[in-house]
């Protein structure tokens, strides 16, 4: 260890800083780690004459006495009368003195032992330390670390971390036509490639093996300080870092100091600067340039480099997050035509001639009660019109494309995961070394686990030898699952109370506009009530997202999860479940329960009283579908996904920047140097929370584009658009915006996955009963084919209308003031029921019974046959790349012949020593007299620099 400072005073090379700010102040030994901590001093207080008050801590004997304890052996306390606490007056040494401290100093002064205590843990486990004078009375303060050598191999070792050989080997690339192929695709992409360095050979690559300090020779070492790239370094350190602990609290790593406050931050330190006019290029830099900038946006991914900076966890991302976005451009360009397709026929759509036909019209009967007079069908033409551009037969096999798109994205993620972790050592990632890394406990379940054995132990000491092997059980978190079960049934509810919340504004709002003296406002209160009920939704989804994050959250601390892993893991459930409820509950009422229950004409279901339930447009509920889609997901996207994204974090870096100015009083601090360092900039920035909220926006926007596809077939274009954004601005989030992330080993993307999968196979069932239930398609299919006389969709629309006698209508529901009331008979309405004429007056009518057969018969065809093409794909696609299959046994084979090689080259080497050893055997009694001789003849002479002679000749 180097610590520049001697109880608390400064050595020579305090006032000479890092010129790169990556190095410790000798400029030689690179900082792997960074702890900051805020620190606030008590100053003695001193006799009158006496000099300038000393900090607390460099008082040559103290006895600590505080309002509520005192360390050991410091101060013995009597208990008094009143119950409270006072220092026994005994005999105390010469030049000891009591400083009574309040409750802020008493909890600075355990801060600052537990550091103390912390750092010399760290010491003891071999990594080297630099720490800053603490020289204002309150201020910031950082701990730079170093591992030297010996620690980075024992680590590197103990963590199995793979690490390249000498030996290299050929990758067998694929012949025929796939290379030719891959040859003319790489030559039309080489401008869209980030310039970034790349192995000279692409064809060779390096054989990997977990390091060990046994067969320290199989590695290529050429120089101990860069063999172990940064990553690397820092992650070795983290785990030191969560390793050691304190006997303070019972503390055990770093979690849990900075969880009690001990230490505000840990983290490693980026590769310098960004952006700058200096020349020195440091992988930072590059990937701003090459891939954090608006500007290469048409650039494909540095996935290596961005692996190599961030660690693997974070290049599984953004890996899945740039082949999602690739996929989504095929599926853009078939929605796209499927659109156009829409546009083209529209002339020629024979029921949307029909209802928009003014000569033959239809008299409908009246939408509310009093208030509303009956109206014309062609009234509502441009509403068919346009409905016609999703609801066409076009739309049935875009959703069977899209459901197969799904399908096809997964198994070309399986096969891409498995080509990355190939080349990136991950393919014998050993489960021991993921337990290993994932089981330290989280700070939270130790407390909890601390607090469960002080309350055995207050209730029997017996069985000590139990409370090693004590853990959490079942009926320790039944408070917390409880807790869990009922506030997530109380917040779906909560979701579902909102939806009721806006159906009862679309009610009564178009209640109150119906009843408007103003033409035009009644002639417009459907669009009016439909556009400001979707902002509406909106806002409550977007207000109820950031709640439910928090509260999934909290629900899962309360839980108290072991470990890291476990925590995400249930994290991401409840996250998931909440907010996949709150986005997608209005849609599915829209398309599944909006119009079903109405009644009919004489026979209408109220809310309330007097508010009937609201009906579908006479166009049906597809294009109110369509617009209540685009509208949340083009919303959510814009405001949640990216002006939260900026503008958040560039809030709370200026709050804490003000908070800090605010707490540390205006001192001159002279021992700073004008330029800040690296771990001044890096403190400044954002910490890195984890991947979730990022997957997550991806994971509800993936459901936008494959649940309700059959409405919205632009969607897959707008998820492109936005994703094309997104990709930059997650990279310039991760290099600029926070501190740089500790590197994880991951082989997968975990979780997500399964969730991608079920939001796959659900897409299908949902895109059923969109076409089915929601969409004409299957009426129009049933009268073209059972029920028009010529085979052709003439009168399809007369035959949906169903016949009422108004003279049926209930008194007091008529319309009041109706110009045309004495003219009209019988009004018509959009469904299946028997006439007025009829003995079963308005009941349903045996075709309703047939549409509703042929419905439920598609969703059953629809749902087997698209299950059955997606199982197909599924089994012709193999998740493990033939090439990369046949590499894997090559490099286990190239691995073994390469041992086989080093070990008998080994052994030949002993044997040589042997053979000269047998050979200097005869004279080596006479050898071994000279060598002692001369060793005593120099020890006289040399004592001096016998010690540095001997240090030059350490190594063999």
């Amino acid at each position: 260890i180097i610590n520049n400072y001697l109880g608390g005073t400064q050595g020579g090379a305090v006032d000479k800083a890092s010129p790169s700010g990556m190095h410790f102040r000798d400029s030689k030994r690179k900082v792997d780690y960074v702890l900051a901590y805020h620190y606030r001093k008590r100053l003695a207080r001193h006799p009158a004459g006496a000099g300038s008050p000393e900090p607390m801590h460099e008082s040559a004997s103290l006895a600590l006495v505080s309002n509520g304890g005192t360390e050991k052996g410091c101060a013995e306390l009597q208990r008094q009368d009143g119950g409270q606490y006072a220092p026994q007056e005994r005999p105390r040494p010469l030049g000891v003195e009591v400083i009574e401290l309040g409750p802020l100093d008493t909890l600075e002064e355990e801060k600052r032992l537990q550091r103390e205590e912390y750092e010399r843990n760290l010491v003891e486990v071999g990594l080297e330390i630099e720490k800053d004078p603490e020289n204002k009375s309150q201020g910031l303060s950082f701990v730079r670390i170093h591992a030297p050598w010996q620690v980075l191999s024992r680590e590197a070792e103990l963590l199995k971390i793979k690490m390249p050989t000498k030996k290299m080997y050929e990758i067998t690339e694929e012949g025929g036509i796939l290379k030719t192929l891959n040859e003319i695709w790489c030559k039309l992409t080489k401008p869209l490639q980030p310039q970034v360095p790349q192995q000279e050979n692409t064809n060779m690559k390096s054989l990997s093996y977990p390091f060990s300090r046994e067969k320290i020779y199989l590695y290529n070492i050429k120089d101990k300080d860069t063999f172990f790239d940064n990553a690397t370094r820092s992650r070795i350190v983290r785990e030191i870092l969560k390793r050691v602990s304190t006997k303070a609290r019972n503390s055990t790593g770093i979690g849990t100091l900075i969880a009690n406050h001990v230490y505000d931050a840990a983290y490693p330190l980026h590769d310098g600067e960004y952006e700058g006019q200096n020349d020195d290029m440091n992988e930072r830099k590059l990937l701003y340039r090459e891939w954090a900038r608006y500007g290469v946006f048409y650039k494909f991914q540095p996935i290596d480099l961005i692996r190599k900076y961030f660690g693997e966890k974070i290049g599984l991302y953004f890996a899945w997050l740039g082949l999602y976005t690739e996929f989504l451009i095929p599926s853009s360009v078939v929605g796209i035509i499927v659109f156009l397709y829409g546009c083209i026929t529209i002339e020629g759509d024979i029921p949307s001639k029909e209802m928009c036909d003014q000569h033959n019209a239809f008299t409908m009967c009246p939408l509310c009660d009093k208030f509303c007079d009956y109206w014309n069908l062609s009234s509502a033409c441009a509403t068919a019109r346009a409905s016609h551009l999703f609801d066409n037969p076009a739309t049935v096999f875009f959703s069977i494309f899209m459901a197969l798109w799904a399908t096809m994205f997964l198994e070309q993620w399986k096969r891409l995961q498995m080509r990355l972790s190939y080349f990136w050592d991950l393919t014998g990632l050993e489960e021991e070394e993921v337990s290993f890394l994932s089981e330290h406990p989280r700070p939270e379940y130790e407390t909890k686990l601390l607090q469960k054995k002080l309350k055995n132990k207050s209730i029997t000491t017996e069985n000590s030898n139990e409370d090693e092997k004590e853990k959490l059980t079942w009926s320790d978190r039944m408070p917390g699952y409880a807790a869990n079960f009922g506030l997530i049934l109380f917040m779906i509810m909560l979701t579902f109370s909102a939806v009721f919340g806006v159906i009862v504004y679309r009610i009564t709002t178009a209640a109150a506009l119906s009843f408007s003296t103003n033409e035009t406002t009644r002639s417009n209160v459907r669009v009016t009530v439909t556009a400001t009920a979707v902002i509406i939704n909106l806002v409550v989804i977007l207000i109820l997202d950031e709640i439910y994050g928090a509260v999934a959250k909290w629900l899962t601390e309360i839980e108290v999860p072991k470990t890291e892993k476990t925590f995400e893991e249930r994290l991401i459930l409840k996250a998931f479940l909440l907010k996949f409820v709150n986005s997608y509950a209005p849609i599915f009422y829209v398309a599944f329960f909006k119009g079903r229950f109405v009644g009919r004409p004489g026979h209408y279901v109220y809310v309330f009283e007097g508010y009937r339930m609201e009906e579908c447009a006479p166009g049906g509920c597809l294009m109110e579908l369509c617009i209540q889609l685009s509208i949340i997901m083009l919303g959510k996207q814009l405001i949640q996904n990216n002006l939260f994204e900026i503008g958040i974090p560039k809030l709370k870096k200026l709050f804490r920047k003000l908070k800090d100015e605010r707490t540390e009083p205006k001192e001159m601090d002279t021992n700073q140097s004008k330029d800040p360092q690296q771990w001044d900039l890096d403190y400044i920035l954002e910490p890195f929370t984890g991947l979730t909220p990022e997957y997550m926006e991806m994971i509800i926007q993936f459901g936008f584009v494959t649940l309700f596809v059959a409405s919205f077939p632009l969607a897959p274009l707008f998820a492109l658009l936005n994703n094309i954004i997104e990709v930059r601005l997650d990279a310039k989030k991760f290099v600029t915006e926070l501190r740089r992330p500790d590197t994880v080993r991951a082989k997968d993307i975990g979780i997500w996955y399964n969730i991608l999968s079920g939001i796959g196979k659900l897409s299908v069932i949902i895109n059923a009963f969109v076409i089915a239930v929601t969409s004409d398609f299957i009426p129009r299919l049933m009268y073209q084919y059972a029920y028009s006389q010529n085979g052709t969709m003439h009168g399809f629309i007369n035959h949906t209308l169903s016949y009422f006698n108004v003279s049926h209508l209930k008194a007091g529901t008529q319309p009041e003031n109706s110009p045309f009331a004495q003219d009209v008979l019988f009004c018509r309405f959009k469904d299946y029921r028997e006439p007025p004429w009829s003995q079963n007056q308005y009941e349903f009518s045996k075709q309703y019974w047939a549409v509703l057969s042929a419905r439920l018969a598609f969703v059953i065809l629809f749902q087997n046959l698209v299950m059955f093409l997606s199982v197909l794909v599924d089994w012709i696609i193999p998740d493990i790349p033939k090439d990369i299959s046949e590499q894997i046994k090559k490099e286990k084979s190239v691995l073994l012949d390469f041992f086989l090689k080093e070990e008998h080259e080994k052994l030949k080497l002993i044997e040589s020593f042997i053979a000269r050893d047998k050979q200097k055997h005869k004279s080596g009694t006479k050898g071994e007299r000279i060598r002692a001789a001369s060793f005593c003849q120099f020890n006289r002479c040399q004592k001096g620099s016998f010690a540095s002679f001997s240090s030059q000749h350490t190594e063999v």
